[in-house]
């Protein structure tokens, strides 16, 4: 059984080892600048009222 080249998941184009799994250094780039510009999100519980921006509390420091 052969296996289809995989892509990358950006553009499509064949995955090139330099920049697994992508195919170059833009579409690289373009994912990275999609976690900083919260594109991407992680599922999590809703943050409560006043709860935005503060540090989390470590179980260790009660």
């Amino acid at each position: 059984m052969t296996s289809s080249p995989r892509k990358c998941p950006i553009c499509g184009k064949p995955r090139v080892a330099d920049h697994a799994p992508f195919c170059s250094p833009r579409c690289r780039d373009r994912d990275l600048m999609q976690w900083f510009g919260e594109g991407y999100a992680i599922p999590g519980r809703p943050a409560l009222p006043g709860e935005e921006g503060e540090p989390q509390a470590d179980a260790d420091d009660s």
